[in-house]
């Protein structure tokens, strides 16, 4: 709502109605009497609710009682929460009114967040107060001397309340004082930090981030114990406020790459982000229909940690276990940790063959196409290659068929229950694959080459990237399928070329290979002993390029 509309509202919109109390038996007559003004009230009241369009709790406050700011009646505050976050009909709030020192009091928490056994000590604890005690004030007393708590922040703006109760903190509200006291009570259901299972490794850490960010953020942190590691808190949207942190070194981070996000973050104006890292993702690169991902995505502490150490930017999201990395580029997403776990050989040689899987899943189904469809660009060593017999109907048709039923197929994998899984493979395979290939639908090869172009996907450490370049085979072999050979190259030049232009954070997405640069280049072909990497990657435009002395 703008402040056009919110000023239109404060002058239009009568004052606070409260609601119409209950007599005693005593006063019937007094009610009969005031029974007409009450219903009028009533009305007024309902009126008002079907006329509130506010998009954001300060908004709506301002709006029920008139003003940010807390209310010194207590009354005021308690009408004004049962308007706002729906107090007395959500189940799950809760506004414990008590008296301490002669002085009322109210306690506004959500029963699902808060730890009972921390309320429990303080309430204690506010129990010995007398009215001696207060006389200086409430506030001070309560603050300063009587809550045994380390957490404790005083507020004065009643929407700031409202935002850290929903978010699992306790308010404590004090008859005649403007401020409230915040405690941090919170306690989330979590889960124990596992494994990913898109980043198993053979040997290394078994810890992953989980769905809370303070856990998620503690991982990491154990990991980097540098004073300059700094976790920067944004709220995004309006009505989620969802936690999001920015995390990086100072002393090694491009400053104005962080000012950069800083800025766009602050700058999303949306309702919520509830499906978290992605749709943050989506508000900030804002890549359109681009189908190659811009960042990258990690569930392990010590890939985020080493890409920090990197002098990268990482982007934590309350609610979710993945955490994004940038600027990334496509051999970054081609990389695993299973690589660095291994010695620098045996590193280098797996990262071969997931290069060659990669590729594998991007060329081989047009490649084998092309030369079927033109046998004279087969070499007389691969005289071999192409089908025996035809089936039934065209390759093209085969290889399109065969690319969405492994797609449906990896879809109901996700569906499906994990002790039937196996049996779904089975069926796939044996009841499907084979007997197609015998009743004459599909050719042996077409089958084969599929499924190691599928195996390729798979292999691809990035989901997204695996996903991406699973379009592009699509692509590829609809252009050889019409247009043969030049096709072929035609669209393999606009891939590269594509690829080229894209940018992550202003940073070349093909780097180093576009632009070239010889040492980044054997970096990424071959995993070189960690003593040897003297320099951090230029791609990420560091203030400190050193990572250990150069005499060294």
């Amino acid at each position: 709502m703008s402040d056009r509309e919110h000023n239109e509202y404060s002058q239009e919109q009568p004052e606070f109605i409260p609601y119409p109390e209950e007599h005693s038996d005593e006063e019937t007559d007094g009610v009969n009497r005031e029974k007409g003004q009450g219903d009028e009230n009533k009305e007024l009241r309902n009126q008002k609710v079907e006329n509130e369009h506010s998009d954001t709790i300060e908004e709506s406050v301002v709006y029920w009682q008139k003003s940010g700011r807390i209310s010194e009646d207590l009354d005021t505050t308690k009408k004004t929460l049962e308007e706002v976050v729906g107090l007395g009909k959500s189940f799950d709030i809760d506004f414990r009114e008590m008296t301490f020192g002669e002085t009322r009091t109210g306690l506004f928490f959500i029963s699902g967040f808060a730890k009972e056994d921390i309320l429990q000590e303080i309430l204690k604890r506010l129990t010995y107060l007398s009215p001696d005690n207060v006389s200086s004030g409430a506030l001070h007393a309560f603050f300063d001397l009587y809550i045994p708590h380390i957490q404790v922040k005083k507020i004065n703006k009643l929407s700031d309340v409202i935002t850290m109760v929903l978010s699992g903190m306790s308010a404590l509200f004090i008859q005649g004082e403007q401020e409230a006291l915040v405690m941090d009570t919170r306690s989330y259901p979590v889960r124990n930090p596992e494994e990913p299972s898109l980043e198993r490794v053979v040997r290394g850490a078994r810890d992953g981030f989980t769905e809370t960010l303070l856990t998620n953020i503690t991982l990491v942190r154990r990991r980097l114990r540098d004073p300059g590691l700094t976790f920067e808190l944004h709220k995004v949207g309006r009505r989620t406020q969802t936690d999001v942190c920015i995390a990086y070194i100072d002393d090694i981070v491009d400053k104005t790459q962080v000012d950069s996000v800083r800025e766009k973050i602050t700058s999303i104006d949306i309702d919520g982000i509830p499906l978290a890292e992605k749709q943050l993702e989506e508000a900030i690169v804002r890549k359109g229909w681009n189908p190659y991902p811009l960042v990258r995505y990690s569930e392990r502490p010590d890939v985020v940690a080493s890409h920090i150490l990197e002098g990268r930017v990482a982007l934590f999201s309350d609610t979710s276990p993945s955490v994004i990395i940038f600027p990334t580029t496509f051999f970054d997403l081609c990389q695993h940790a299973e690589e660095n776990r291994q010695t620098a050989f045996m590193g280098s040689y797996l990262r071969w063959v997931r290069f060659a899987g990669i590729f594998a899943s991007l060329f081989l189904l047009p490649l084998w196409l092309l030369m079927v469809i033109h046998p004279e660009l087969k070499p007389a060593a691969l005289s071999f290659i192409g089908p025996q017999t035809q089936a039934k109907i065209p390759l093209i048709a085969q290889f399109l068929l065969i690319e969405f039923g492994v797609d449906l197929l990896r879809m109901a994998a996700v569906h499906t229950p994990t002790p039937l899984a196996s049996a779904m493979g089975l069926i796939a395979a044996i009841l499907i694959g084979d007997i197609a290939v015998k009743t004459g639908l599909f050719v042996n090869e077409v089958v084969l080459y599929m499924a190691v172009a599928a195996i390729g996907m798979f292999a691809t450490p990035s989901y997204e990237l695996g996903l991406a370049n699973r379009v592009i085979r699509l692509g590829l072999l609809i252009a050889v399928a019409i247009f043969g050979g030049p096709g072929f190259v035609v669209g393999v030049t606009a891939y590269i070329v594509w690829l080229t232009l894209r940018r992550s954070y202003n940073s070349s997405y093909l780097w180093p290979f576009i632009p070239f640069n010889a040492k980044a280049m054997a970096a990424i072909l071959f995993r070189l002993p960690v003593m040897t990497s003297k320099q951090r990657p230029s791609f990420n435009k560091t203030r400190d390029r050193t990572r250990m002395p150069r005499n060294e």
